[in-house]
């Protein structure tokens, strides 16, 4: 018991020289050991990558989750250890609902069909997406978590275990100085005018105090070697960072490339797809349809002959092409993404469709894949 006391009363005492010595030098009234300038550097490159590791590994979390409740429950199932439940993502979830809809509606309607071939688009990309944000977590967050949790905090452990060697050093510093200060005013003839009776048991307190020094220093400098090899450890984070910012990309290209691809096929099928914006079936029923040799009628632009119809003297436009379209017939043009065609429309025709001439090659083309230029 009486040596637990001790214990603490020496801890105590410790941390009070501590705390005065770096009072002091807040003060101004105290010296200060100060770290070589590459020793300096190596902490200002150590702070800095704490500081953007961190924000880029949350700010990569909130593009992987961007719900902030969903990120709090699989932090709180983390630190239990326990096993997030699946979650869907939001695009299978609108492609859920789609599906429901359009068998609501019916398959055999347009929108009831529209609505299922969408929903399984939908689907589709959510299903990407999961894998994406797995596989971002695994190659990208996880080694960023890592560094965080695991090497900075070894490295902040041993930079305060530095900190307060290097207070204990300094302290000694001032020990010593005072000590010898006292022995130089020892040494001077005495003024027998004094009224204060001189310690002259120096010499031995100096000498403890120059002992404590030399331990402290050797305590410091083995310190400020094994701060030093990890900063200097910082370089192989990067390296690893490294490879796994390209990892990645890597995932970030492919799942984005994958979706393209779903949207093309997508956007590729509803274009096969009869035309549901307009009432022609319901026009027709009730109005009879006009004679063949009149352009104007809808019924007729779908047996259109390409190679009849004549580009106007004026209205002519020219587009760029967005996407790749392969023609389903031979009525329509097929194109090559960000090509440059001439574009007109005729009389007759649907909305969603223009004529399009490439040299000499002419055929029907959707709208929906051209941007129009001026």
């Amino acid at each position: 018991m009486e040596q637990r006391v001790r214990q603490l009363a020496s801890g105590a005492g410790l941390l009070f020289t501590r705390a005065v010595q770096f009072t002091e030098e807040k003060l101004g009234q105290a010296e200060k050991t100060e770290l070589d300038v590459t020793f300096e550097n190596l902490l200002l490159r150590a702070d800095a990558t704490k500081l953007w590791t961190e924000k880029i590994f949350r700010q990569t979390e909130v593009l992987l989750q961007p719900n902030p409740s969903a990120r709090i429950e699989e932090f709180l199932y983390e630190k239990l250890d326990m096993k997030a439940p699946s979650r869907l993502t939001n695009a299978e979830l609108l492609g859920q609902y789609m599906q429901d809809a359009g068998k609501e509606f019916g398959l055999d309607s347009p929108y009831g069909n529209t609505l299922m071939i969408v929903g399984d688009c939908e689907s589709r990309l959510g299903a990407a997406e999961r894998d994406f944000i797995q596989t971002s977590a695994i190659s990208f967050l996880s080694p960023l978590r890592n560094f965080l949790e695991g090497d900075w905090r070894t490295i902040s452990k041993e930079r305060r275990l530095l900190e307060n060697l290097r207070l204990d050093l300094d302290s000694c510093k001032a020990r010593v100085k005072k000590a010898k200060q006292a022995e130089a005013k020892a040494a001077t003839p005495p003024d027998f005018q004094e009224t204060r009776p001189r310690n002259y048991v120096l010499s031995a307190s100096a000498s403890a105090a120059e002992h404590e020094l030399r331990l402290a220093q050797t305590e410091f400098d083995r310190q400020a070697e094994v701060t030093r090899l990890l900063l200097e450890g910082i370089s192989s984070t990067h390296v690893n960072h490294l490879r796994c910012l390209h990892e990645f990309v890597e995932a970030q290209a492919a799942f984005y490339k994958q979706c393209h691809h779903q949207m093309q096929e997508l956007q590729k099928e509803l274009g096969r797809l009869p035309n549901a914006f307009s009432l022609n079936s319901a026009y027709a029923e009730t109005n009879p349809a006009p004679s063949s040799d009149d352009l104007h009628s809808p019924a007729e632009s779908d047996t259109l002959k390409i190679e009849e119809v004549q580009a106007p003297a004026t209205g002519t436009r020219k587009a760029k092409v967005l996407y790749d379209y392969d023609a389903a017939d031979s009525s329509e043009l097929s194109l090559l993404a960000d090509e440059l065609i001439t574009v007109y429309t005729v009389p007759g025709m649907d909305s969603d469709w223009l004529i399009g001439e490439r040299g000499n090659q002419k055929g029907k083309v959707p709208v929906t894949y051209l941007e129009l230029l001026s």
